[in-house]
């Protein structure tokens, strides 16, 4: 551990935690009118770019969630809470999946009520150059504003997953949800910030088209909207997690979506080691 990280004792931890809000830049979909799109390089037609997307960074004040009453996933459309895991190595595949996957639906299930809990992703993300994005089944933290799911390509998810139950499960209430946990150490290089749900607008959030060499998915990114309210949880812990919404088929006035993001800490030490995280998608069906 580096010197510098060592001067962040218990004094220097308290006083990040309850400071109100810091001032952060975010990185925000520049507004356009053709259809988005992002490509996957081995897909790329001739002579057209992996993206006709450009983005523009902001600078925002982010809430310290920590210094607020408890979060909900239906209201703000995100919460945090301590969750102690078994899991040794979150690099472990195969731990992941005969552990974790039974602690993130048993924690899915005692959080929603939802009769049953999906999981069919586990991201595993570390700030490291670009360059090593994807390298040994690790991605770079995400660092433009976005929210994971749509209107149409969430009730196509399911179809894609649950070929077989979709008519069924797609006829009650369902949502995507991640949790999102820190591994190895405290988080103080790019946290992940979060907008409540509620001061997010319909205008602001723009379809794109994620084409890969199997299919087409499709989420929204961001334009800036000065009303947007962000929040993150400084010093997160291994033993913190984050449950964010990326989509709820519910129309009754609950929180349906959370768009989120990395960004770059202007509070955190000289020589912070780097995030590393996972993050599992599942998707909660319910009786309802």
């Amino acid at each position: 551990m580096s010197a510098a990280i060592q001067t962040a004792g218990p004094a220097v931890t308290a006083g990040r935690r309850s400071r109100e809000a810091i001032h952060g830049e975010l990185n925000y979909l520049v507004p356009m009118r053709e259809r988005a799109y992002w490509c996957e390089e081995e897909v790329v037609p001739p002579g057209a770019t992996l993206t006709n997307m450009n983005y523009q960074a902001h600078a925002v004040a982010i809430e310290n969630a920590r210094a607020l009453p408890p979060l909900s996933l239906d209201r703000e459309g995100f919460q945090f809470e301590t969750n102690e895991t078994a899991v040794g190595d979150f690099f472990d595949a195969d731990e992941v999946a005969r552990l974790y996957d039974r602690e993130v639906e048993a924690l899915l299930k005692a959080r929603t009520g939802a009769e049953r809990i999906l999981i069919f992703d586990h991201t595993i993300r570390r700030h490291m150059p670009a360059g090593d994005d994807r390298r040994g089944g690790v991605r770079l933290p995400a660092t433009r504003v976005h929210v994971d799911y749509t209107e149409s390509s969430a009730p196509r998810r399911v179809r894609d997953l649950v070929p077989d139950e979709a008519d069924r499960l797609l006829a009650r209430r369902f949502a995507f949800i991640n949790v999102w946990r820190p591994i190895g150490n405290t988080v103080r290089d790019m946290p992940l910030a979060l907008c409540d749900a509620r001061s997010v607008a319909a205008r602001s959030l723009v379809p794109a088209d994620l084409i890969y060499k199997e299919r087409t998915g499709e989420i929204y990114y961001v334009t800036f909207d000065a009303r947007q309210r962000w929040l993150y949880v400084p010093e997160m812990q291994p033993h913190e997690v984050i449950l964010l919404k990326n989509y709820d088929s519910a129309k009754d006035g609950r929180a349906r979506l959370t768009p989120h993001a990395a960004f770059l800490d202007p509070t955190a030490p000289a020589g912070a080691r780097p995030r590393q995280s996972i993050e599992v998608r599942a998707i909660a069906f319910f009786d309802e």
